[in-house]
């Protein structure tokens, strides 16, 4: 049987990070393999107001720390120079809104965040209650705890500050990335019931290692005593018993190759196991810290074929059943798993993902709704979805009219249907640019036909 070979798109992850790293940094940086996407342009976009020089389109960017501009000790001024605050336009972005938002708090001047309607009810508000026990200042322009609202920053004086993974991972990433620009060392502490996308602090840790920044994470023993781990052996981290401890330091320059995309080689692994033949994703790094590689796990479970090597990840046909899969480490992949899911034989329950109700969309509701369409038995639990899958001649063959609430994890996930005979028609199929441009191209090598429209 023909392999169709795919090369994954970069990590959008690790891009936003690495591009926040090197404007964080004094000197010129190069991010290679940056992804080339909606929301990265964003990142760019409000680093750029915000003082930093990023030069290059392609695949090669070099950026130029916040040397002059607001981060670097400006007067909160735009670029005019008018005493206005710096316009920072997230539009739908919510890793540009929360990551930027702290750290432009640890920086000196005055910022507006704001986006489009749907970001405006998405929350900031715990981020924000961190923030301003560390010095920062917010104005809510609208509704409290949401953006639009105003940044009055000072920078960050140090101190201990709680913060649950209950809504986002990135109300964490956005803390410990802006935590060495304080003037006093930040300690950081998990509170809440539980901690869901572990594996997205583990990517922001990574980054802030590469740029020498000088960390501990620490755990609390038997004794009650707080001790070092290695933070790249925590699978989870249990709330109460996890804390940060980041001291003031500056990021040194560092060029970066930015690996491939778990979250969107999903979709093409995914298609190796619904369809005709194996598909092969390369530039995956089968040992990466990006909580999604657990797709190889569940679609394995699932009964898939999977092999992987130094170069790629390989995944092949097969019929599959259901499973119980907890996926609050990998929230991203739920749209993709709750279609092969309809696909297998048996019930699949996912679990641990009720935050996946403030996303682009409400996507555990944009499932039911979407599948149930295409004839899969489907219901929304508290902490997730249960599907009852017949197998893909259970699902509605022919022309289905779906709605991807302008969500690129949406599209991309019931494209898979194809291969159940089901004639996809999206009513957004370009909102796959946020995070993957070229995935209609990269889609007609592994889609039967009728697969886009």
């Amino acid at each position: 049987m023909e392999i169709v070979t795919v090369t994954a798109p970069a990590s959008k992850s690790l891009s936003h990070r690495a591009l926040i790293a090197a404007a964080l940094s004094r000197g010129e940086s190069v991010v290679e393999q940056a992804l080339q996407s909606v929301d990265i342009e964003i990142t760019r976009h409000c680093l750029e107001a915000a003082g930093a020089v990023i030069v290059g389109s392609g695949p090669e960017l070099r950026v130029s720390g916040f040397k002059e501009g607001p981060l670097g000790g400006g007067q909160g001024q735009d670029a005019k120079g008018r005493g206005e605050p710096i316009d920072i336009f997230v539009n739908e972005s919510g890793t540009s809104c929360r990551l930027l938002t702290a750290v432009l708090a640890a920086g000196q001047g005055t910022f507006k965040v704001h986006g489009a309607a749907r970001m405006h009810e998405r929350p900031i508000g715990e981020l924000a209650s961190a923030l301003e026990k560390l010095g920062t200042r917010f104005r809510w322009l609208d509704k409290p705890g949401c953006p639009p609202c105003v940044i009055e920053a000072s920078g960050l004086s140090g101190g201990e500050v709680e913060i649950s993974l209950e809504e986002s991972s990135q109300y964490l990433s956005g803390l410990l990335l802006a935590a060495p620009l304080a003037r006093g060392t930040v300690t950081i502490s998990l509170t809440g019931k539980k901690a869901l996308s572990w594996p997205y602090v583990a990517l922001t840790l990574r980054v802030m290692q590469d740029h020498r920044i000088d960390f501990e994470v620490q755990s609390l023993d038997d004794g009650g005593e707080w001790v070092a781990v290695p933070w790249r052996a925590l699978k989870s981290a249990e709330p109460g018993r996890i804390r940060f401890v980041v001291r003031p330091g500056e990021y040194d320059v560092a060029d970066y190759r930015v690996e491939g995309d778990w979250s969107n080689g999903s979709y093409l692994l995914a298609a190796g196991a619904l369809g005709p033949a194996p598909v092969r994703v390369e530039g995956l790094h089968a040992d990466s810290l990006q909580g999604d590689r657990a797709i190889l796990d569940i679609l394995g479970q699932m009964g898939a074929s999977i092999k992987t090597d130094f170069t790629g990840v390989t995944a092949g046909p097969a019929r599959l059943r259901g499973v119980r899969a907890d996926m609050g480490r990998c929230p991203d992949l739920v749209p993709t798993v709750a279609v092969a899911a309809a696909f297998a034989h048996g019930e699949t329950v996912i679990s641990g993902v009720p935050h996946l109700r403030i996303k682009e969309c409400d996507r555990l509701a944009a499932m039911r709704t979407q599948l149930s369409r295409a004839g899969c038995e489907i219901e929304e639990t508290e902490e997730g979805l249960r599907i009852l899958g017949r197998g893909p001649e259970g699902l509605r063959a022919g022309r289905v009219e779906l709605s991807t609430f302008g969500d690129h994890r949406i599209a991309m996930s019931l494209s898979l249907l194809a291969f159940a005979g089901v004639d996809v028609v999206l009513d957004d199929p370009q909102c796959v640019s946020k995070s993957y441009p070229g995935f209609w191209q990269d889609w007609a090598m592994v889609a039967p036909k009728g697969g886009r429209e």
